[in-house]
């Protein structure tokens, strides 16, 4: 199957035909968002499955149902996939979404409620590596090829949601103020309760200890790996293929020096490195 038969152009970005459409995209630009309506914003890759099931669980204090009882995908929707529509108005408030829209592409409506956003970073070279096994078992993706072409294309910007660097500097220039809240998934693989504290303070949920030592549990990797809701083995092997990779395959931070050879991490901090230049803010990891 062609690229062309896999992916819809969108304002220039690739999206995949099988959880994308023009009409979930249309639906996505009419959204209506409500002031307290929370979004975590994810380059793919960066953790987004992860704040599908930190964010019910922050938001209702820590009721698990939730979690053990919808499939993540249904609980805290895409903004701009296709099961938006069909769940839309059995969200309960606080409506809890995701999306990796860049932020110039944010419906209208966004920029004039008052809903708050999470912007979760993780170290590109560990997104390339888990896009890379990604690639490989999402059916409906197109062939990564090796690793060195898989490189090319995501230092191109010839992936879903085009280049990394232009979503960093998208989402990191925005006019949000304290309606937005940076956070790395390295900072949440190294402390998870203190990341969640965070969050849970950022969305105004004044959670108990022991509340967060609840949610840091089931939000852990190992637990999320076992939870059918969270760990997409519900989805049938004609589009994943769990024995090519596993969904959730190792949830840590740094497993990029496994895969890189001297040369590609020259290749990637030269490029990355020059489409950053002169950008008034610091990456948290070395590119080295």
């Amino acid at each position: 199957m062609s690229s062309e038969d896999m992916y819809l152009l969108y304002h220039g970005l690739r999206v995949p035909k099988e959880t994308h459409s023009l009409e979930s995209l249309k639906f996505a630009e009419d959204f209506t968002f409500k002031d307290d309506d929370v979004v975590a914003v994810t380059y793919p890759k960066a953790g987004t499955i992860w704040m599908q099931e930190i964010l019910p669980l922050v938001l209702n204090g820590g009721d698990l149902k939730p979690i053990q009882s919808i499939p993540n995908w249904d609980r805290v929707p895409w903004l701009e996939e296709k099961r938006l529509s069909v769940v839309v108005d059995q969200l309960e408030s606080p409506r809890a979404m995701v999306t990796h829209f860049p932020y110039h592409l944010m419906p209208p409506s966004f920029h004039t409620s008052k809903a708050k956003v999470i912007y979760v970073m993780r170290n590109p070279k560990d997104i390339m590596v888990s896009s890379y096994f990604f690639h490989q078992m999402a059916v409906f993706l197109e062939d990564p090829g090796t690793f060195d072409e898989f490189m090319e294309k995501f230092l191109e910007g010839r992936v879903m949601f085009g280049k990394w660097t232009d979503h960093v500097k998208g989402w990191r220039h925005t006019d949000l103020g304290d309606r937005i809240m940076y956070i790395t998934y390295e900072e949440m693989v190294q402390d998870l309760p203190a990341a969640l504290r965070r969050i849970s303070d950022f969305l105004d949920r004044n959670l108990s200890e022991e509340a967060i030592q609840k949610i840091a549990e089931y939000c852990s990797f190992k637990t999320m790996k076992s939870n059918n809701m969270s760990n997409f083995s519900l989805v049938p092997k004609i589009y994943m293929d769990s024995d090519k990779s596993p969904f959730l395959r190792k949830g840590v931070a740094g497993d990029w020096k496994n895969h890189f050879s001297s040369e590609q991490l020259a290749r990637c901090t030269s490029v990355i490195r020059k489409e950053l230049e002169g950008e008034s803010f610091s990456l948290p990891w070395s590119l080295d």
